[in-house]
């Protein structure tokens, strides 16, 4: 006779495998308790956590509250007030809808939820103990609803041993409140562990404020607003300024019609549109709220409502990267030293963790430029140095030395000291505030006065706003790569042809790489070829390399590719090999600059497209504004 061996699960069974989906640790416990409260139009939540959660955890607030009846039927699977039929899956516009969290919760936990609606004079409460309810009693208490858990996972000691320290618990469950309370700012959300408060937003609906409680004030003075809209398509946020980055993904948030959610197409949208702004290895800062037609978006694709599809990938993808860039093409954006000379504030102790200070500011926008610190006009007109420097840049790449020059002496101090602006910082007001927007910083590369060179090295500039320091190397080398990139897609880079050839030899790893990529150092000037074993031979190199050592050159090109495939594991590219190019071209550290070359090298660096850093990732220009000089003076 043949054995059945398919049975059903009990109820209690089955919820405890759905906690196993859904409630991994106490942070999922309180993000699912905290999306009903905001479902349930709260505007105050209150979190409580004991031993990061796993002791205990609670969640207040003061929203709609549930009838008698209500508080019961709530934990059962599948009962939900959300939606109604499969139909419904179309059109969500709740963070919950499967009915899924509470029973799944108490069925691995001692649960107690207290309900009160405000129309009622009583309320609600209900004992669990591991799925089982163990009283329904009427009590009085607060309009709203409470839900606490005590010793999650008591009864299930696998998942428990697979719980981390109370720090990471506790960081976990901090993070999970911050990014719903960042896309919240209407609520008022506090976060208490133990005795001491983690932290609290203010819940006034301004999304800066909510920042700046979850991530530090540092952080929110550095964001800029992003937006983009398209049809049934908007893409709205803020991003930092690109020298605020972080090591990994941690700050990187999108919201989709206001659920959190993580996604490689959203991320990728974003880091494309910072790639050439960013080191290698660095990341953004960002919050970037999507919202879309319910029914172009697909929520039920993810156990913890985590991930979501979109019926039009490519329109998503395109309008998240547009917002970012246009923000970034708009707002001028210059480094400061005013972190490193300025004494640091205290770190904020509700930060999520430590942030070490900025060195990005956003520029003066034009509104307060009026009432800055005037300077003298430069007694050369800007055309002239245009000419010099221009002429300098084109001989590098049409394959003419610039002329030499004799450095430039000491700088000497100013003759009269401007004033400082008695116009207030709008980021010492209490709310903090999107700041209007500034001059591109091409505009601002073009007011810059030179006063001289500084150890041969930095380029010394009076701004309407403070002074600039300006590596010349790095300035050189982004003017060279972008021109070099034009040539090299056009009409290909200037060559000069060698009347007796040279033949280089080689190690193993630098000649395979050579003879892998002999197209692409054609496209950047050199004509090299085989010449049997190890050995290649040199025909024709870029004509700005004429009166160079040319060979030394080329031979540290070889090794700087080598020795980055290595340390980052990539293939060397034709991108690659420009930058490294236009590295060994640009003027050195310690080459003199005569004050027309110094200011036409300005005006070519207004012309690129990124003026902020380097092909390499390194900073161009940094300023120190005039207030910061008047504070370590004592003028302030």
């Amino acid at each position: 006779m043949a054995i059945n061996r398919i049975q059903i699960l009990d109820d209690n069974t089955a919820n405890r495998i759905a906690a196993g989906e859904v409630v991994e640790r106490p942070a999922s416990a309180v993000k699912e308790l905290v999306e009903n409260a905001i479902d349930a139009n709260a505007t105050q939540i209150t979190v409580t956590l004991e031993e990061g959660g796993k002791k205990r955890l609670s969640v207040m607030d003061n929203g709609h509250g549930m009838s008698r009846a209500d508080s019961v039927l709530c934990l059962q699977r599948h009962a939900t007030s959300k939606i109604k039929t499969a139909d419904d899956l179309f059109a969500i516009r709740t963070l919950g809808f499967r009915g899924e969290a509470l029973p799944s919760i108490a069925s691995v936990s001692k649960f107690t939820l207290t309900s009160k609606p405000k129309d009622e004079e009583s309320g609600t409460e209900i004992v669990i103990l591991g799925g089982d309810i163990e009283s329904v009693s009427e009590v009085a208490v607060r309009d709203g609803t409470t839900m606490e858990i005590r010793d999650l996972f008591y009864n299930t000691p696998a998942r428990l041993k697979f719980l981390k320290s109370t720090p990471s618990e506790l960081s976990r469950a901090v993070e999970a409140v911050g990014h719903l309370a960042i896309a919240n700012p209407a609520i008022a959300f506090r976060v208490r562990h133990g005795n001491a408060e983690t932290f609290a937003t203010p819940g006034t609906g301004d999304h800066l404020a909510a920042i700046s409680a979850v991530w530090s004030r540092d952080i929110a003075r550095k964001l800029i607003p992003i937006e983009h809209e398209s049809g049934d398509l908007r893409v709205q946020g803020f991003i930092a300024t690109p020298d605020l980055t972080r090591p990994g993904r941690s700050h990187e948030l999108f919201y989709v019609n206001g659920r959190p959610i993580k996604s490689r197409l959203l991320g990728h949208a974003l880091e494309e549109a910072f790639r050439s702004l960013t080191p290698e290895s660095r990341y953004p800062i960002a919050v970037i709220f999507v919202d879309i037609h319910p029914d172009m978006v697909d929520v039920n694709v993810h156990p913890t409502k985590t991930e979501v599809k979109f019926t039009r990938d490519g329109e998503v993808h395109h309008a998240v990267s547009q917002a970012v860039k246009s923000a970034l093409l708009a707002y001028g954006i210059v480094p400061s030293v005013r972190s490193t000379i300025l004494p640091t504030a205290p770190l904020d102790t509700t930060s999520l963790e430590e942030r070490p200070p900025s060195q990005f500011q956003l520029p003066m926008p034009v509104e307060r430029a009026a009432a800055a610190p005037s300077y003298r006009e430069a007694p050369s007109p800007h055309n002239q140095s245009r000419h010099a420097f221009s002429d300098m840049v084109d001989a590098v790449i049409e394959g003419f030395s610039p002329s030499e020059s004799a450095p430039h002496p000491a700088l000497q101090a100013q003759e009269e000291s401007a004033p400082p602006s008695t116009t207030r910082d709008p980021f010492e007001e209490e709310a903090l505030e999107v700041r209007p927007r500034p001059k591109p910083f091409a505009e601002q590369l073009r007011e810059f006065q030179v006063l001289g060179q500084a150890r041969n090295t930095y380029i010394i500039a009076l701004t309407p706003t403070g002074i600039a320091v300006i590596d010349q190397h790095v300035a050189h080398e982004r003017v060279l790569y972008e021109r070099l990139t034009v040539k090299r897609l056009s009409n290909g880079i200037p060559m000069q042809r060698l009347a007796i050839p040279v033949t280089i030899t080689l190690g193993k790893r630098e000649a395979l790489l050579l003879a892998e990529h002999l197209e692409s150092f054609s496209k950047s000037g050199w004509e090299i070829a085989p010449f049997g074993g190890e050995s290649f031979v040199v025909r024709a190199i870029p004509a700005v390399l004429v009166n160079k050592s040319y060979e030394l050159i080329l031979r540290d090109m070889i090794d700087e590719l080598v020795n980055q495939s290595i340390s980052r594991r990539l293939l060397v590219l034709q991108d690659h090999v420009t930058i490294t190019n236009a590295c060994k071209m640009a003027v050195k550290a310690g080459d003199p600059l005569g004050m027309e070359e110094m200011r036409g090298l300005l005006e070519q660096l207004a012309e690129t497209e990124n003026p902020y850093l380097c092909p390499h990732g390194r900073p161009i220009v940094v300023t120190i504004a005039f207030k910061d000089l008047d504070k370590q003076f004592k003028r302030a």
